[in-house]
């Protein structure tokens, strides 16, 4: 069976000037991805800020990404919260024209039990109008989703088709990989450092913040581990890691935003509580992006 959701996928950063959203870089951004070659969009993640746009912002950046996608790849949205009832008041409040599924993150700070995760999830299942990515990232929700909790979700709906796995754990992915069933099922790297060797172990693509900046080098990556090809992956990869590991030195989407900047897609702007990288972050980013435009310039 075809899984609806394998290859490269990027979650957008929302870009802002002036404290309101910037729709002009938001354009340039998605056909940037488009053009690189990314197979769909994730917007609304935590890389997109969702955490700081009101309801009626997220809308309208769903309804704008939509409208300049224009059906030329799939859409996945955010929509995840701790408050289960206020996630399903707020899936039950969007029309999902456009928009091919939903990315959820198990609840942050009130740290459910598994069996809490569980019925979070089959909550939402029962008013999502679309397949459901599950997301699974400790880091930011302070509990982690088993890869037994993450199998028993897969095969109790059809609706859940993926899992995006940034636990950092590869022995619980590969848990995961190892016994997942039904065959519709993907998983998906949710940590562009450990995207190499998840594919390795059978992996069945990304979700990528570095793609923002980089869809090309990350797509073909990507395609290029599908087919077992880790001599072309492994290049790839090793082009980008010095990069990846700074872009996350002061948060994300921090270093995203000012290496999107450096590339003139969009401004580095962010919403409080996050701010700028620091600038001797900025100066080794943009050293790094200096030398990959010299690079591909060759």
């Amino acid at each position: 069976m075809n899984k609806l959701f394998r290859g490269t996928g990027v979650a957008l950063v929302t870009p802002f000037k002036d404290g309101a959203i910037d729709y002009n870089g938001l354009e340039r951004l998605i056909n940037f991805n488009i053009e690189g070659g990314v197979e769909f969009l994730v917007s609304l993640g935590t890389t997109g800020e969702s955490v700081t746009l009101t309801e009626e912002e997220k809308h309208a950046v769903l309804d704008f990404t939509v409208k300049i996608t224009a059906g030329r790849i799939p859409i996945v949205a955010g929509f995840g919260g701790n408050n289960t009832a206020a996630v399903i008041k707020s899936i039950q409040n969007y029309h999902f024209k456009g928009i091919a599924g939903i990315l959820s993150a198990s609840p942050a700070y009130n740290k459910p039990t598994q069996e809490g995760i569980y019925q979070h999830f089959m909550a939402i299942e029962a008013v999502a109008p679309c397949p459901i990515i599950l997301y699974n990232v400790p880091g930011r929700t302070a509990s982690n989703m088993t890869a037994a909790t993450t199998l028993r979700l897969a095969n109790a709906s059809n609706k859940f088709v993926a899992v995006k796995e940034a636990s950092g754990n590869l022995a619980q992915c590969m848990q995961i990989i190892k016994g997942k069933k039904p065959a519709h099922f993907a998983v998906l790297s949710g940590d562009d450092n450990l995207t190499l060797p998840l594919l390795a172990c059978g992996a069945d693509g990304l979700i990528s913040v570095v793609g923002n900046a980089y869809p090309q080098i990350y797509s073909d990556l990507v395609r290029a581990g599908l087919v077992g090809d880790f001599g072309t992956a492994r290049n790839l990869h090793y082009q980008l890691m010095d990069l990846v590991d700074l872009l996350f030195v002061d948060g994300n989407p921090a270093g995203v935003k000012h290496a999107l900047n450096c590339l003139g897609i969009c401004g580095e702007e962010l919403r409080l509580p996050l701010v700028p990288a620091t600038v001797a972050t900025q100066q080794a980013i943009g050293k790094i992006v200096t030398q990959l435009k010299e690079t591909s310039a060759v």
